[in-house]
């Protein structure tokens, strides 16, 4: 099942309520978004579903970001207290292109603060202000692309299409492109547009699932068989294999 999470809700609030509806207990997604954020959320619906959440969550997914560019929040978005203010300098979008390009391709990456990566079993937003999240373990993750959508110097802000692999965290990478901008910047805004071979497009407007507007037959009737998500991203998953 293919929902446009609205701003506001957690991804465990969606599926809570999908679960509601449905009456079925084993559901689950198949990638976080955070409360600020919105965008395309796979709901899996059933065991046979929720068995095939790891291969759901290994397909590219494409984002839309806003970077705010001079501050630094502790949480790396508009959701933590801000920590450090600094001025901007005077930049075009061809400066900021060139600092953006150097993020494209392999590279390490650590999770964020008040992320749900886990440390000792325990999600890093259950160690708040330990520090202890500066130790998790850094990945590999790999941008395939990342456009400058926009610049706007008076308010400061950036807008970005990303589109990456599995376990890459915009927050993060918002924060470097600050650090190397040499001003700092948190995330202000995020979007999931594409996850593998789902497209937003396609989604439900997960805002009536919360105003009442959306029944269980609603969601039955958008709903995919299991056979026909592998399907679509199999097929999705080939054409990136020969794309690359």
């Amino acid at each position: 099942m293919l929902i446009d999470k609205p701003v506001g809700r957690t991804s465990f609030a969606v599926v809570k309520k999908v679960r509601w509806l449905l009456g079925i207990k084993k559901i689950g997604h198949a990638g976080t978004l955070d409360p600020f954020a919105s965008g395309l959320l796979l709901v899996c619906v059933g065991r046979p579903a929720t068995r095939e959440i790891d291969a759901f969550m290994g397909g590219r997914k494409t984002y839309q970001a806003v970077l705010q560019l001079g501050k630094e929040t502790e949480t790396l978005d508009p959701e933590g207290e801000v920590v450090s203010v600094r001025s901007v300098p005077l930049l075009t979008v061809e400066d900021i292109t060139a600092v953006t390009d150097t993020f494209i391709g392999p590279q390490m990456q650590a999770p964020p603060p008040y992320s749900a990566a886990k440390h000792k079993g325990k999600p890093l937003y259950q160690y708040p202000r330990q520090r202890i999240l500066d130790k998790k373990e850094a990945k590999v993750i790999d941008v395939f692309s990342l456009q400058i959508e926009g610049y706007d110097p008076v308010s400061e802000q950036v807008s970005i299409t990303v589109t990456c692999g599995k376990g890459t965290y915009i927050r993060v990478l918002a924060a470097d492109i600050g650090k190397k901008l040499g001003c700092g910047a948190y995330l202000t805004a995020l979007r999931r547009t594409r996850s593998g071979g789902f497209s937003v497009e396609e989604a439900l407007d997960g805002a009536g699932l919360f105003k009442q507007e959306i029944r269980s037959d609603d969601l039955l009737r958008r709903m995919l068989t299991v056979e026909q998500a592998v399907e679509k991203h199999a097929k999705h998953s080939q054409q990136e294999k020969a794309f690359t």
